[in-house]
């Protein structure tokens, strides 16, 4: 697992899953955490009883469906909520969401009285008029009187640059509400573009105000479909292999 290297306040412990340590065959070996994949749900079960374990806390795992929803965990908070975004400031609930070339963006208060873990792919990150799930997650954080700057963030690892190539629908959706945004984009062919997902998440971030931002600078160490035998990665694996695990990033309070 990687333990983000971040000056998160004492009390707060977060980590994210790579594809090492579980029990599940191949193509999901071996740490898959999604149960909506394919795998043989015991083995599942397995590898979530694995993490759990390691966390010392009780991962919620959430139905993500590449929205802006955002759900505020409490102990009767089951899994497959739909939302792609979750925060808490209850001890012993690790904020969780899981990827495999989505971004995960994990979230404290610098009092550490609160968390949150948002699932950001590129959808979520547009989400409508220029408020996507980063947006929507902030908003959480804020409710209580909490200002943007005081907000820590880390960027897990995600597809990167090199790979993660788009169409001119993805490029608008991702620049409309954001001109500066076009500067994430590489032209790559006519109608396709090359886009870095861990820049564009930056900006939408920094607009918010939130200047501590740690994380993924988006180099191939970081890149899921590059470190295959690190990471999973649906764009790499799901044709080829007919589908792939999930790794999950977690956050919670001691």
């Amino acid at each position: 697992m990687l333990t983000p290297d971040w000056p998160a306040p004492a009390g707060v412990r977060a980590v994210c899953t790579t594809r090492v340590g579980g029990v599940s065959a191949a193509p999901y070996d071996a740490l898959n955490l999604g149960d909506h994949v394919g795998d043989d749900p015991a083995h599942v079960a397995a590898n979530r009883a694995i993490f759990e374990q390691a966390l010392g806390s009780h991962p919620v795992f959430l139905n993500q469906v590449h929205g802006t929803e955002v759900v505020a965990l409490d102990a009767a908070t089951p899994d497959g909520t739909v939302a792609d975004a979750c925060c808490t400031d209850q001890p012993g609930l690790a904020c969780t969401v899981m990827v495999a070339d989505c971004l995960p963006v994990l979230f404290t208060t610098a009092d550490g009285q609160r968390v949150a873990a948002a699932h950001a792919g590129w959808r979520g990150l547009a989400g409508q008029g220029g408020v996507g799930i980063l947006e929507a997650t902030v908003k959480h954080l804020c409710a209580k009187d909490v200002q943007a700057d005081d907000i820590l963030a880390w960027l897990g690892p995600c597809i990167g640059l090199r790979a993660f190539e788009v169409g001119d629908e993805v490029r608008a959706a991702l620049t409309a509400s954001d001109p500066l945004a076009g500067a994430c984009f590489k032209p790559l062919v006519p109608g396709k573009w090359l886009a870095d997902l861990p820049r564009l998440a930056r900006l939408r971030l920094a607009g918010l105000g939130i200047s501590q931002i740690e994380g993924t600078d988006g180099s191939p160490g970081w890149c899921t479909v590059s470190q295959s035998s690190r990471f999973f990665s649906h764009r790499r694996d799901a044709a080829r292999l007919g589908s792939t695990g999930r790794m999950a990033a977690s956050i919670w309070l001691d």
